[in-house]
Parts: structure tokens; C-alpha cells; sequence
């Protein structure tokens, strides 16, 4: 079986527009959109995503694969499931059978079970209607049988798609229960199964929060409340596009109580819209502020209960038209996942999985007074990752100047407004911004100083910006295509004093 390693972008490339990257998993030639099917056996992690195997913008879609032992160096493997002349393959999840429920495998030797979205052609009996379907490996993954049964759920819906697959125990035993959603009526629907080819409707929720697209790509799934076991609570990710926080993209979550039939929010999840009928993005909750992290979903099986998650780095609004070539798209880092309690209500919390090794701090200590101090270049080849802890103190504004050319004339900033208290992440001089109209943008989020003091880790990989403020309470994720040569980085405040606590950088490979 061939296959490809990923690599930073070889000598052939760098004439290219931009440089790939380094830690975010790209297909060597082709386009990708959204993880499916995440799964760890066998000490892999398996990372299945849309795919078309023959160009590099949407379309033919199929399940591309790629592995990894530690989720930041992946393997491309062919492709997993291939569209044909009656289906394309769109998103769905991976389960490890144990237990056989399914007859494709044994108890011994687990079958992968793959629960897919089937968009049929109007060649098939099923024109113009998206059902659920399943696929199976008995050879740990790399190559996939379609079940002769398929389709083993429908709606007679054109827009039910994106499963997602978990195992519930409860008192009334164990079953398989299915998140999926009628996409155009801003609902998930929850299904549960004894052997994954019979299904049985439980309930629906939503719509709720942001409905201002599509909801697609949901996940749902329980975590203890900071580290407590006594204190469960189950967390409801819904994707959409458009109408996210900071436009096109994006995903919300919901925090609340899952009975084994019916997913209940708590109150404190749900924003109810105005007279007008409008709801407030800023008082929903988001994976990420920013414009690139959508269609995230978590691994199934991972080890120790970890509930890690991976995104699309991109946006619907411009994704076909991105400057990269041949490869078009990236995922996100894997992030790990946890509720903490912020301001008395649990939130999650996300850190993103990276190397072990860290530099040396640039800065301790140090008093800074409208002054910029210059930092270590990002390195070709390498992501840059800046680790920061920063008092504000009397200062306006504490900004990063990251990916800058030489002479100042461009770079990503991103800024904290100590006056109101928000971070704010702005590639519109970040480099070639013209290929697209909606691509030159700023995002903000709001951000609560913990005792003062700004807590920041930031990872700049050849053409993204990944933002994690406060340990991870609040994300801010962008692509950004700077310009051959600008690699510059610098703090800088303004407005009065500031005390840099600390300020590490790291070159990661």
C-alpha cells in the first residue's frame, strides 16, 4: 500500500504563494474539509476527513485518511471510502466494536464501524435524499467494506447528515446512540441502535443559539466538571455556516444533561433572542472566536477518557479560493478538551496537543513602557509557538506583531484593549489578503484577566495563527498567507507600563 508523509513544503514549493505547514495535517495534492471519522486503535489515531482525490476544491466527495502515533506528525494514506456513481461520501464518525454488536468482526477482533452520510445521485433510487449508511474494516482501518445493507437510516430529508456515533451506558443498558441533523432546520436529532443497523428515533433539540445557517457536524459527548467525576456534564457541539460569531463558519456549544433519550441545556447555555427576533453571537458559546475552526468533532476511544478534538482550518466563505497550491486546506491542532468552571458555570476549556520541548524565556520580569521589544523570527520549516504571561498594569494595549515584513509595512497583530477587555486578532496587512473579498478581517473575543494578569499561548504555522488565551478558555484561530520573507515578531505597548511575567518562544518541528 503507498503511502505519503507529510512534510514541510520542499524546494519545488517554496516559489509557491504560501509555505505549508508544519503541525496542521495537509493532503499532499488534493483539497479536504472536515474531519470524519476520528478514532484511536491500536495505539493510532486515525484522522478520516472529506476529500475530493482528484482536484484541489470541493467536490467527488470521499473519505481521504491519515495517521499519527502522537497527533501532530500524520501519514497520508489512499483513500479510506470513494464516492461512485450513486453516492458521494459525506461526513460521518468511526466506532470500535467491542462486544460484535454488529457481526462485521468478532469479540476477540473488533470490527471499525463507519457511520457516514450518503448524498445519493440522481442515478440512485434514493435522488436527492442524504441517509445514513455504514462501512466496516476488519484489518484496523486501512481498507473499508461498504455494508450491503446501506442505507440503515433515513429521513427521506435532503439535508440529514453528519453522524456521530458514541457508546451510552445507562440503566437501561447499553446501546449506540447516534447525533445527526436535519441541517436546514437548525435541529439534532438523536437516534440509538443495538447493533448499528437498526435505528429507533429518541428526540430532537434545537433550534437554539446561533441558527443563522446550516447547523451541521454535531458531537456530544459527557466530561467531568474541573477533574470531578461525581460532577458529569455532557457538552453538545453544533456546527454552522454561516452565521457564526465572527461571520461565515463556525462552532457553538451547548452545556447541560443527556438522559440517554434527550439532550436538556442548561439554562445558562441558552441566549434567547430579543423582540426582534435576534440573538446576541457575543453571549453564545464558541469553540473559537476566530474565522478558520469549523466542523470540529472528538475522537472515538481515546485513551484515559481524553476527549480531544480536531477542526477544518478554514472557512466556507472563501475555502475554494484559498493561495495554496496543490494542496488546498489544512485541520486544525488537536485540542484537548475540558470543562473547568469559569465565573460559577462550566465552559470548556481547550490546550492544543504539542511538542514537549520548549525554549528558553526571551522575557522575565521585564518593565515595558511604550517600548517595542523585538522576538525571535518565525523559522521556514518550523511553527512558532509564544508563551506569555503579562500584567497589563496601567497600559491600553499589549500587541504582538506576528509574520511581519522588515520594514513594518505588514503583519498579523494580535492586540489586547485593556479598556475593554478584548483580544483581538487582525490579518487584514497579515500579507496577501486580496484573493478573496471576505478574507482581510478582524476577530475579537472578549477576555477576563485572571488576577491581573494575561495568560497567552500562540502558534504560528507558515500560514495560521492559533490563539489560546486564559489556558484555553477563549480560541482565536486565522489563516493568514504573509508575504515570502516576512517572519518578524515583536511586543509592544502602548498607553503606560506593563510587566511581562514571562515570555518564552519555541521553534517546533
Amino acid at each position: 500500500m503507498t503511502e505519503t508523509t507529510t512534510h514541510p513544503a520542499g524546494p519545488a514549493e517554496e516559489a509557491a504563494p504560501t509555505i505549508r505547514p508544519v503541525l496542521h495535517y495537509t493532503a499532499k495534492d488534493t483539497w479536504l474539509n472536515d474531519p470524519n471519522g476520528l478514532v484511536r486503535h491500536q495505539g493510532i489515531y486515525h484522522l478520516f476527513y472529506q476529500n475530493n482525490p482528484f482536484d484541489n476544491v470541493w467536490g467527488n466527495m470521499s473519505w481521504g485518511h491519515a495517521t499519527s502515533t502522537d497527533l501532530l506528525h500524520w501519514t497520508e494514506h489512499p483513500v479510506a471510502i470513494a464516492c461512485d456513481e450513486e453516492e458521494d461520501i459525506f461526513s460521518g464518525s468511526i466506532v470500535v466494536d467491542h462486544g460484535n454488536t454488529s457481526g462485521f468482526g468478532t469479540v476477540d477482533d473488533p470490527a471499525l464501524v463507519a457511520v457516514y452520510t450518503s448524498a445519493f445521485k440522481d442515478v440512485s433510487v434514493h435522488q436527492g435524499t442524504q441517509a445514513q449508511s455504514l462501512a466496516f474494516s476488519t484489518d484496523a482501518g486501512m481498507t473499508w467494506n461498504k455494508y450491503a445493507g446501506n442505507p440503515v437510516l433515513g429521513r427521506g430529508s435532503a439535508h440529514f447528515r453528519d453522524p456521530k456515533v458514541f457508546r451510552y451506558g445507562g440503566p437501561g443498558g447499553s446501546c449506540w446512540v447516534m447525533v445527526a441533523v436535519e441541517a436546514q432546520h437548525q435541529q439534532v436529532v438523536l437516534y440509538r441502535s443495538a447493533n448499528l443497523k437498526d435505528w429507533e428515533y429518541l428526540s430532537t433539540f434545537g433550534p437554539a443559539n446561533a441558527i443563522g445557517g446550516e447547523w451541521e457536524c454535531p458531537d456530544l459527548f459527557p466530561l467531568p466538571v474541573d477533574g470531578d467525576p461525581d460532577n458529569v456534564k455532557w457538552v453538545l457541539v453544533v456546527n454552522l455556516n454561516p452565521g457564526a460569531v465572527a461571520g461565515g463558519s463556525g462552532g457553538q456549544y451547548f452545556v447541560g444533561d443527556f438522559d440517554g433519550v434527550q439532550f436538556t441545556a442548561d439554562p445558562d447555555s441558552l441566549v434567547p433572542a430579543d423582540a426582534g427576533g435576534t440573538t446576541d453571537l457575543n453571549r453564545c458559546l464558541w469553540l473559537d472566536w476566530g474565522r478558520d475552526y469549523y466542523a470540529a468533532v472528538s475522537f472515538s476511544n481515546a485513551p484515559e477518557n481524553r476527549r480531544i478534538m480536531i477542526g477544518w482550518m478554514n472557512n466556507w466563505d472563501y475555502a475554494n479560493s484559498l493561495p495554496t497550491s496543490p494542496w488546498r486546506s489544512a485541520m486544525s491542532l488537536a485540542r484537548e478538551v475540558e470543562l473547568a468552571t469559569v465565573d460559577g458555570l462550566p465552559r470548556l476549556v481547550q490546550r492544543p496537543v504539542l511538542p514537549l520541548d520548549r525554549g528558553e524565556p526571551a522575557i522575565q520580569n521585564m518593565e515595558l513602557c511604550d517600548t517595542v521589544v523585538q522576538l525571535p523570527d518565525a523559522m521556514p520549516g518550523s511553527a512558532q509557538l509564544i508563551e506569555a504571561e503579562i500584567l497589563p498594569g496601567t497600559a491600553r494595549t499589549v500587541a504582538f506583531r506576528l509574520l511581519g515584513a522588515s520594514d513594518g509595512s505588514a503583519a498579523t497583530i494580535l492586540s489586547f484593549d485593556a479598556v475593554t477587555s478584548r483580544l483581538t486578532l487582525d490579518r487584514r496587512n497579515s500579507g496577501d489578503t486580496a484573493f478573496h473579498e471576505k478574507f482581510a478581517s478582524t476577530e475579537s473575543a472578549p477576555v477576563k484577566l485572571d488576577g491581573g494578569v494575561l495568560r497567552l499561548r500562540v502558534i504560528v504555522d507558515q500560514c495560521s495563527v492559533e490563539v489560546f488565551a486564559q489556558g484555553g478558555g477563549v480560541v482565536l484561530s486565522d489563516l493568514v498567507f504573509p508575504l515570502p520573507g516576512n517572519l518578524g515578531a515583536d511586543v509592544c505597548v502602548q498607553g503606560g507600563t506593563a510587566i511581562v511575567r514571562k515570555l518564552v518562544v519555541s521553534a517546533l518541528s
